[in-house]
């Protein structure tokens, strides 16, 4: 299995990558005249979980796509794995898209699929990754997640929460340098939120995976997190460990944690 995972990293992946995953000095993000973002700050340590936490409309989606550069910045610096991306052409910012995985609210898996084809769909990529290469890194990934008999179903036939455990095999799959969580534990009860929030820390632990955790669950952020920010009319108001924040005296802060 390792062969296998190395034959599908490129070599500018298996290079030795910055201590610093994420750095972001001065952003701001305006539509119109609303302003979203507004001098915000940040960084992103290699192998960290960084929790975020802000009301909604705060701008923690915004942020995301401005990290891949779906959405354009007005003001400030955005490096991703040592790259501005602001500087990147179309060609080099596909390529640093790819060693960027998602793992969305509704897993956005494909209903017409299987869960084996909707694994091997980000595969597709990889021209001379052959049939049975295939079969092992599908089978690893759902063993990942405890889903093994589940490799021949349809979305359809799932959980809530086993879907979210299959859209996290399949953002893991191609080894991913970063991943990006949008609200992984939105609409499952606490004892599913709680699993899916103890893999996303086992598959830190197993991958030395770095991680953005947007989410309003702060049963995850507790678990999840080796670090939280908390933004506030655009910028970071707080950051430090979960146990830090809930004793704060700041009453914005404070509220998160009642």
């Amino acid at each position: 299995m390792e062969t296998i995972t190395k034959d599908i990293q490129s070599e500018e992946t298996n290079k030795e990558q910055p201590s610093l995953m994420i750095e972001i000095d001065h952003l701001s993000k305006s539509f119109g005249s609303k302003v979203v973002l507004k001098d915000f700050n940040m960084t992103l340590n290699k192998g960290e979980n960084l929790v975020i936490l802000g009301k909604s409309g705060s701008g923690k989606s915004v942020l995301i796509k401005l990290l891949v550069r779906l959405l354009d910045i007005d003001e400030g610096t955005v490096k991703v794995l040592g790259q501005d991306v602001v500087q990147l052409d179309d060609s080099d910012l596909n390529k640093l898209r790819k060693k960027i995985g998602f793992l969305f609210q509704s897993a956005a898996l494909y209903d017409s699929m299987s869960v084996r084809e909707n694994l091997e769909f980000p595969m597709r990529v990889m021209k001379d990754l052959k049939a049975q290469d295939k079969e092992k890194l599908v089978k690893e990934a759902l063993e990942n997640v405890g889903l093994e008999d589940a490799i021949d179903k349809k979305p359809s036939e799932l959980s809530g929460g086993m879907r979210k455990r299959i859209g996290l095999a399949r953002t893991l799959i191609l080894k991913p340098d970063i991943i990006l969580y949008d609200e992984p534990t939105t609409g499952l009860d606490p004892i599913t939120s709680k699993e899916i929030s103890k893999l996303i820390l086992d598959m830190q632990k197993k991958y030395m995976t770095t991680s953005i955790i947007i989410t309003h669950d702060m049963e995850c952020a507790r678990i999840t997190s080796n670090r939280v920010i908390v933004i506030k009319d655009g910028s970071v108001l707080a950051e430090g460990t979960y146990a830090e924040l809930a004793k704060s005296d700041d009453a914005f802060v404070h509220s998160f944690f009642e």
